[in-house]
């Protein structure tokens, strides 16, 4: 506020008040990049949050168990690397779900046969799982964690190898799950990922058409039961 003196007469003077005026300047608003953490980051995952995660995923079949009819053996299945899809939702700070996807190609056959080795054939398999995980410390940048799940193992492309094997058809099964892995948050709402799953899967399998005479018709069953390892980036929103 400023006084001002204002003058009455020659005898006296007047003091009066002038109005003060303040500017505001306008505020601005912290610009966040999308690969900066910024003040307003939250640290760590916690309920609400939904992530998108990019992997590379290795698929380990473990072929624990194979019952193999007319030849005998076990059945062996070929180690893949692909890319894994996965959505991941936190119901609370400490539980959460995913799914993930992913299609792998392996190479089969059936080894220590009366024949010797046999190779089958070829097939892709599509095994969508669902898995439900305890993280140990959400809002923290390293958040280790440990889930249970059902996978669903859907096979298709299946290419019998010829020659004796003219049929190969393996069929769709379901098992559990199991999952161990670990968040760490690089920067911003970006987090880098390392997983492990055991999946427990007994395929069975058809090996020709019965009765029809180009090769013996097999009934097998093989644990294939695999282990997966993926690694990946992921994306909070």
């Amino acid at each position: 506020m400023v006084v001002a003196p204002v003058v009455a007469s020659a005898q006296s003077t007047v003091y009066t008040t002038a109005p003060t005026v303040t500017l505001n300047a306008p505020r601005v608003q912290e610009q966040c990049g999308l690969f900066e953490t910024c003040a307003n980051t939250k640290q760590g995952l916690g309920k609400g949050d939904f992530l998108v995660r990019v992997s590379a995923l290795g698929v380990l079949p473990e072929n624990t168990y194979s019952r193999v009819g007319v030849i005998g053996g076990h059945v062996s299945a070929t180690n893949q690397v692909m890319p894994e899809l996965t959505f991941e939702y936190f119901l609370t700070d400490h539980i959460s779900v995913d799914l993930i996807a992913a299609s792998t190609r392996h190479e089969l056959a059936v080894q220590n046969s009366a024949l010797g080795k046999v190779d089958l054939g070829s097939t892709w398999v599509l095994p969508p799982t669902i898995t439900a995980a305890w993280h140990f410390r959400p809002h923290r940048r390293f958040n280790p964690y440990i889930g249970v799940g059902m996978t669903l193992a859907f096979f298709y492309n299946m290419n019998p190898a010829g020659g004796a094997v003219q049929k190969l058809d393996l069929r769709t099964t379901v098992g559990p799950a199991a999952d161990v892995g670990f968040d760490y948050q690089v920067a911003g709402n970006w987090f880098v990922n390392v997983d492990a799953k055991q999946m427990f899967l007994s395929v069975p399998a058809y090996i020709n058409e019965r009765g029809g005479g180009v090769g013996p018709f097999i009934h097998a069953r093989d644990s294939l039961n695999p282990t997966t390892v993926a690694a990946g980036i992921e994306y909070r929103f």
